[in-house]
């Protein structure tokens, strides 16, 4: 894990890749739990049965519960200490270029792409994929927007 302490810190790894979380298993209970509280009840997640005779096999962790991922994984790669009030602002860019098959291991890479001045603080924008093991290309590529309140 890369430890950031300070904004001024926070310039030398702009651009660098920071590595990867430790490995995380998307059971298929975890996607029922979130089909549950979404109410996004698609076969293609639920339905074990049909799924085996569907496009991958088996069923797929939905687009959402890998993006939600983040606040889990992330802290794993990159803390910033002692640079104000951090919130999450929101997102440039998120695409879902692989599916996540159930009972698979993700991870999550993050680099530092930019950051940016405003009244007030700095917004960081974080480019993060998210990965299945053994799998050639990644589930998630997202370009992330976080505020720190100084």
């Amino acid at each position: 894990m890369v430890v950031i302490n300070g904004i001024d810190e926070i310039k030398e790894y702009l651009g660098k890749h920071l590595g990867y979380s430790s490995w995380h298993k998307v059971t298929q209970e975890q996607i029922n739990q979130f089909a549950e509280v979404t109410g996004d009840h698609q076969w293609i997640h639920v339905d074990t049965e049909a799924a085996r005779f569907g496009p991958y096999g088996t069923t797929i962790a939905h687009g959402y519960l890998v993006l939600s991922l983040i606040p889990k994984l992330i802290p794993d790669v990159l803390s910033i200490n002692h640079a104000g009030i951090a919130v999450n602002y929101g997102a440039n860019r998120i695409r879902f270029p692989a599916p996540v098959p159930s009972n698979s291991n993700v991870r999550l890479g993050a680099t530092i792409a930019a950051l940016e001045e405003f009244q007030g603080g700095i917004q960081l924008t974080v480019e993060v994929t998210i990965e299945v093991e053994n799998a050639p290309k990644p589930s998630l590529a997202a370009q992330l927007l976080y505020r720190y309140y100084l």
